[in-house]
């Protein structure tokens, strides 16, 4: 399987402190890849320096064809083969949810209002919202909130897609809700960077799982590392139900 995301000795900092330095790793077409950590370890930064809402001070990064660290890079282009969801859903209030998520597709891909409007209906089945295509964010739950900003990513028919801690804000249950639409679109062959707290999610959904501490990949492996770790580092780390 050929690599669509890589980073090679990629070095970020801001102001005298460096995040990170010199992280490397590559994620192959239809894989999962949950990276762990605890907070400051630089997993976030290295998320964000993938779809180029961070740039980079040294190192290449590669995503679908696209030269990230190029400073000729146009970044709509880049993302619209990178989507990225947030802890935060970042939905606009005065727009229905068919609003927020059919936005993207009519401004960059100059999609029709009958089209774009398909286009939510269908993405919105994925995560099992139909029936809230008509309503607003406030009507709607955490979780479901949530499950909207994913299926507006997907709206733009991305290569890869970026979770941040995405149910890093939300109860138990809601949490529940959010992890069975991302396993979904992971058994659905979606190419997926997880940056989680979720340790039973990694070990069940990833592929791969990348442990950062201090501004490097520390240890990889498969989800089953997590029940056998080689580091100290990572032995606290999993020992601190982190």
């Amino acid at each position: 399987m050929s690599a669509v995301v890589s980073l090679r000795d990629v070095r970020k900092r801001f102001g005298a402190l460096e995040v990170l330095k010199g992280v490397s790793f590559e994620v192959a077409r239809g894989e999962v890849v949950a990276i762990i950590g605890r907070s400051g370890s630089g997993k976030s930064t290295a998320l964000r320096c993938i779809n180029r809402l961070e740039t980079i001070q040294g190192g290449a990064i590669e995503v679908c064809g696209h030269r990230v660290d190029d400073p000729a890079l146009d970044p709509r282009k880049l993302r619209q083969d990178v989507g990225i969801v947030f802890q935060s859903y970042n939905l606009f209030p005065h727009l229905t949810v068919a609003e927020n998520i059919a936005l993207a597709p009519r401004r960059v891909k100059r999609m029709g209002k009958v089209e774009a409007r398909a286009l939510a209906a269908e993405v919105l089945a994925q995560v099992g919202l139909t029936e809230k295509i008509d309503s607003y964010p406030e009507q709607l739950s955490g979780g479901q909130q949530q499950r909207v900003a994913i299926a507006r990513s997907l709206a733009m028919r991305p290569q890869v897609m970026l979770f941040d801690e995405v149910t890093s804000a939300l109860d138990p249950h809601l949490t529940g809700e959010v992890l069975r639409v991302m396993e979904a679109l992971a058994k659905g062959g979606m190419t997926m960077v997880v940056v989680t707290h979720e340790m039973a999610f990694a070990r069940r959904v990833a592929n791969r799982v990348i442990f950062m501490h201090e501004g490097l990949v520390h240890e990889t492996g498969s989800g089953d590392m997590l029940a056998a770790p080689q580091t100290p580092e990572l032995q606290a780390f999993v020992a601190n139900g982190l």
